[in-house]
């Protein structure tokens, strides 16, 4: 059993991953949200559910203990969170972390509202977690999965992604933590 803890569980992309990883009999969920009243997936009553701030240390390392794995999708201070979540997972012992940024936070130069998620990005690899870093082009309702990577320091390709293709790599990294370790990849449909 892998135990995943999933902080911003209120967001689209993670109600995805929540409903792809719900019936799953090999994976437990901890949901970490500021209020539990703004889940919208009916699949969470296998899911344990813990309300709480990211930028709180005390709560972030509760919620952290036992854990295998961190999935973060996450809007705000992102640096603040992602250096919060690396010492969590310090203190904890966890390792395998997948946060989610944006594409363009290598583009020179990084436009102001992309800067945040460069600052996190660059907080997760100066650590010496298990991450995988996906850069998201921008998100349609689309029910497709049609995805494909690029790797840091290649050209990002396309212009949008499906929620559910994104949860859908997601979910394979879950099901697989093996896949992707140490790696930042851009995610993108192809030819959009």
């Amino acid at each position: 059993m892998t135990n995943v803890l999933i902080l911003g569980a209120s967001g689209s992309i993670a109600g995805h991953v929540i409903e792809l990883l719900a019936d799953d009999e090999d994976v437990h969920l901890t949901l970490f949200l500021r209020n539990r009243r703004r889940l919208k997936s009916s699949r969470i009553p296998r899911c344990r559910i813990v309300e709480g701030d990211v930028l709180d240390n005390d709560q972030l390392k509760g919620a952290m203990g036992g854990q295998d794995m961190v999935y973060a999708n996450l809007a705000g201070d992102l640096e603040a969170m992602a250096k919060n979540i690396v010492a969590a997972m310090d203190t904890t012992g966890v390792k395998r972390l997948i946060f989610i940024c944006s594409i363009g936070i290598y583009d020179t130069p990084v436009r102001p509202v992309l800067r945040p998620y460069r600052k996190a990005a660059d907080v997760i690899e100066a650590s010496d977690l298990e991450y995988t870093i996906l850069r998201p082009t921008w998100f349609t309702d689309a029910d497709e999965v049609d995805y494909e990577t690029t790797r840091k320091g290649e050209p990002e390709r396309g212009s949008v992604i499906s929620q559910k293709s994104l949860a859908t790599l997601i979910a394979k990294i879950i099901r697989d933590p093996k896949n992707h370790v140490r790696e930042n990849l851009g995610v993108n449909k192809p030819g959009s």
